[in-house]
């Protein structure tokens, strides 16, 4: 694992320098800094990098052998959009995956048993999607999954396994946490930041800049202009040859307890 590696060869770099100083006496304790500083770069590039595997094993891409893709959408139900994407998905009959958020999810139940009902996959969010999420403790982590698992349950009868970290953050703590609660991390690898650009075009260009077999698209239920630009990106991917899969199939996984 990467994660292993660095902190092995940090450790290796470390004692080199010794080493080459005579002893840990003699060492200037700047020089000790360098692979520390190296490890923790590592360390800062993995936690914000879904797709790095450092801490968490995540699952953000399908077999490059297989023309096919899925599409995914956080942070929902929102009534003011979730429909509308509702609504296009079953126009073109594609199927995708709804990360929820557990607090909104306890406010739209009757969504919930439509997003279900009209076969689309749904995964947890985390209960509260707080901005200071990955600052918790593991125990106080697992709790918030373990609620946003028991509303989802609760609405749809079904318990998610799949988990998406809130802004692809992970750290130790959170890998420790999907562990005991035996969930399946999963990632992407087309961000839209929908959630940032507002400009319908230009979010268009973005997501159909490079797209290749096994691709999984992050877009969010609580943006306009991902609505907007929904149909015209399923009808490109069809156009090219694109099979739209359900996440779980396209990653041959299993979506529920």
């Amino acid at each position: 694992m990467l994660r292993a590696f660095v902190i092995a060869a940090a450790a290796a770099a470390a004692g080199v320098i010794i080493l080459l100083h005579g002893g840990w006496a003699a060492t200037p304790a700047w020089k000790l800094l360098i692979p520390l500083l190296v490890a923790s770069g590592f360390a800062a590039w993995g936690a914000i990098n879904v797709r790095s595997n450092y801490f968490v094993r995540t699952h953000s891409k399908g077999k490059r052998s297989d023309k096919s893709v899925a599409l995914s959408f956080d942070d929902g139900p929102l009534t003011e959009f979730t429909p509308q994407i509702l609504d296009i998905l079953a126009q073109f009959n594609v199927r995708a995956a709804f990360f929820c958020i557990g607090h909104r999810v306890e406010q739209e139940p009757a969504l919930m048993k439509r997003i279900v009902g009209e076969g689309h996959l749904v995964g947890n969010h985390s209960f509260s999607h707080s901005p200071t999420f990955d600052l918790q403790t593991t125990a106080a982590m697992k709790t918030d999954l373990a609620r946003a698992n028991e509303v989802i349950k609760s609405a749809t009868g079904l318990q998610p396994r799949l988990f998406r970290p809130p802004y692809g953050v992970t750290n130790p703590m959170l890998a420790r946490a999907i562990r005991k609660g035996k969930f399946i991390a999963v990632g992407w690898s087309v961000r839209s930041f929908d959630t940032v650009i507002k400009d319908e075009d230009k979010l268009f260009e973005r997501v159909t800049k490079k797209i290749e077999a096994g691709d999984i698209f992050l877009f969010h239920d609580t943006a306009a202009a991902t609505v907007r630009i929904l149909p015209a990106l399923i009808k490109q991917l069809k156009r090219d040859g694109f099979a739209i899969k359900r996440l779980d199939e396209l990653l041959n996984i299993p979506a529920y307890a």
